[in-house]
C-alpha cells in the first residue's frame, strides 16, 4: 500500500504542477445519477448538457478513448471520455486519475453499440484525490472486524448491504418518533453529563470538569431526569439518546448504545405493554411493510398481543429453579451452583435472579424465539419499579423479548418517595458488600419525588437491538457505524 500511495501523491504533484486544484472548494452537479438512470430515455441525445459528481469506480483505457464508471451517493453509471472531445492535455491528465477518486463531469447521454447506457463527457475536473486505495468493491469486504474497525471501507466495499443496515437503523428511529409524537408524547433533552448517575444498574465512566474541579458522569439512563419531568407537570415525554456503561462489550452489548426512554402520567405496566406491542408493531410496519420479520433464520410475528409470561414461572420452567423457595442470596446461589450456573458471591440476591433470566434464553426453546413478555419481577432486582397490587414480593415490571434478545424494561413506577429512600438505602448496602453495578442514592430526585409524583408507566427500548433485529444482524457491533472496539495488536 505505501508504493501506492506514494504513486498517487506523484500524481497530485503532478497535476499541481500544471496548476490543477486537486480539491477544489466548488462543485457543480444538475442531477444525481439515481435521476439520470431512471429518466435516461427522456434525456438521451446529443442536445442534453448534464454534470454529474461522483468517485470512480473503473477505468478501462482504448487508445484514445477511456471508459470509466463513476458512482455517486445514488447510483453508478458509465462515463466515456475522448481526446477529440476534451484535448490532448485534458485526456492525457485521465492517466493521473486512481481508482476512489472524485470527480465532476459534464456531457451528454447516449448508448453504446452494447446497449449500456453512458455519459459522454465533453468536461471534467477532479474534486478530490484519493491517497490510498480502495478496498476490492466485486470481493466485498470480508473481514468483520475490519469491516467495523473501518466503516468507511465497508460502506465503500459492500454499498447497498451495509448502507441498507444503517437506512434501516434511521427509519426505525425516525418511525418510533412518528409513533409516539401521535400518542401525544413530547420529545425533550436531558443531560448526559450527569453530577450522579442513576436509573440503571450499571458502572458509570467518569469525566473531570476542569472550569468546576469535580468529577462528573456520563449518563447510564435517562430515567431518573425524565421522572423530574413528570413531577413538573408533563404529562408524556420521551428521549432517544446515547447511554454510556462501563460494561463487557459482547453481541449485544457496547459501552455507548441508544435508548428510548418514555413515561406516561396516570398509567400502569399494563397500559405500557400495550404501547410498547403496539409501537414496535407500527415500526415492524413502517419498515419492513410488515409485522411478520426474519431474525437469524426464525420467522417472528410481531402483531399484537404477545404473550405475557412470570419470570419466575419461566425460570422455574426452563432452569428447574424454583426461586421462591430460596429466600436468601447465599441459598439461591448454592442452587444455582449445584444446577451448573455460575452464581457470583459478590452478587445481591436480585443480581442472581437476573443472571437465571439470561439463561432460560439460552436453550434455543422455539417459543422463548417469538416476541413476549417476562411480566412481575421479584422486588429486590427492581429498585425503582412499583409493589404489586396483588402478590407480595414482586413488582409490576416487564421486559420484552424478541428472537431471544432482551430488548427493553419497564414499570408502573416507583412514586412512593419513602419506599424509593429505602430501595435506595439497600441498594447502597449492596455496593457496600461488593456490588459496584448496584445503584447509588439520589438526593436530589428524592426531593423531586416528594414534591409528588403522579402514577406513572415507564418504558425503555434498546434501539440498537430493535435495529438488529430489523436488519437482522447477529452483532450490536454491525448496527453501530462506530463500535467500540479492542485495540489491534499495532495499538497495543
Amino acid at each position: 500500500m505505501a508504493d501506492e500511495r506514494e504513486i498517487r501523491i506523484q500524481r497530485l504533484h503532478e497535476l499541481r504542477d500544471q496548476g490543477v486544484n486537486p480539491y477544489p472548494n466548488a462543485v457543480e452537479r444538475t442531477h444525481t445519477i439515481a435521476e439520470i438512470v431512471q429518466h435516461f430515455d427522456e434525456l438521451v441525445g446529443p442536445e442534453g448538457s448534464f454534470t454529474l459528481v461522483g468517485r470512480v469506480r473503473l477505468l478501462r483505457e482504448q487508445g484514445k478513448s477511456t471508459f470509466a464508471k463513476v458512482e455517486d451517493g445514488t447510483a453508478s453509471i458509465q462515463i466515456y471520455f475522448r481526446i477529440n472531445d476534451l484535448g490532448e492535455q485534458a485526456y492525457r491528465n485521465i492517466k493521473l486519475l486512481n481508482l476512489g477518486d472524485f470527480i465532476q463531469v459534464s456531457g451528454f447521454l447516449f448508448v453504446t453499440r452494447t446497449g449500456e447506457r453512458t455519459l459522454h463527457v465533453t468536461h471534467y475536473r477532479i474534486l478530490a484525490k484519493g491517497l490510498r486505495p480502495l478496498p476490492e468493491k466485486y470481493h466485498g469486504l470480508e473481514d468483520k472486524e475490519l469491516r467495523q474497525r473501518k466503516r468507511y471501507l465497508d460502506l465503500i466495499a459492500n454499498g447497498d448491504e451495509a448502507k441498507q443496515v444503517f437506512i434501516t437503523r434511521s427509519r426505525i428511529i425516525t418511525a418510533m418518533r412518528r409513533y409516539l409524537d401521535a400518542q401525544g408524547f413530547i420529545e425533550v433533552e436531558t443531560p448526559i453529563l450527569q453530577p450522579l448517575y442513576g436509573g440503571a444498574t450499571a458502572r458509570p465512566f467518569i469525566a473531570h470538569h476542569n472550569a468546576l474541579d469535580r468529577d462528573l458522569y456520563l449518563r447510564i439512563a435517562v430515567e431518573l431526569y425524565l421522572k423530574r419531568l413528570i413531577v413538573g407537570g408533563f404529562e408524556r415525554v420521551y428521549e432517544i439518546g446515547r447511554n454510556f456503561r462501563n460494561e463487557g462489550i459482547d453481541r449485544s452489548h457496547n459501552p455507548e448504545f441508544t435508548m428510548m426512554e418514555c413515561y406516561q402520567a396516570y398509567a400502569d405496566y399494563n397500559e405500557t405493554m400495550h404501547l410498547t406491542e403496539e409501537m414496535i408493531a407500527f415500526v415492524a410496519q413502517e419498515v419492513k411493510g410488515s409485522t411478520c420479520i426474519t431474525y437469524q433464520g426464525t420467522e417472528i410475528d410481531l402483531a399484537p398481543p404477545w404473550p405475557r409470561m412470570p419470570l419466575l414461572d419461566a425460570i422455574a420452567e426452563f432452569t428447574g429453579i424454583e426461586v421462591n423457595n430460596y429466600p436468601t442470596k447465599e441459598s439461591l446461589a448454592a442452587v444455582m451452583r449445584a444446577n451448573g450456573y455460575e452464581a457470583d458471591p459478590k452478587f445481591g440476591r436480585g443480581r442472581l435472579i437476573d443472571d437465571l433470566k439470561g439463561e432460560i434464553f439460552r436453550n434455543g426453546t422455539p417459543a422463548l424465539r417469538q416476541a413476549l413478555f417476562l411480566i412481575d419481577y421479584p422486588l429486590d432486582v427492581s429498585p425503582l419499579a412499583k409493589q404489586h397490587r396483588e402478590m407480595p414480593g414482586l413488582v409490576e415490571r416487564f421486559q420484552p423479548f424478541i428472537g431471544g434478545l432482551e430488548c427493553g424494561n419497564a414499570f408502573t413506577e416507583l412514586n412512593d418517595p419513602l419506599d424509593q429512600r429505602a430501595r435506595f438505602e439497600d441498594q447502597m448496602r449492596q455496593r457496600a458488600q461488593g456490588d459496584d453495578e448496584a445503584q447509588v442514592l439520589d438526593e436530589d430526585f428524592l426531593e423531586a419525588m416528594e414534591i409528588g409524583m403522579p402514577p406513572t408507566g415507564g418504558l425503555g427500548i434498546g434501539v440498537d437491538r430493535l435495529v438488529m433485529l430489523m436488519a437482522d444482524q447477529e452483532s450490536i457491533r454491525d448496527v453501530i457505524l462506530f463500535p467500540t472496539l479492542r485495540k489491534t495488536a499495532e495499538e497495543q
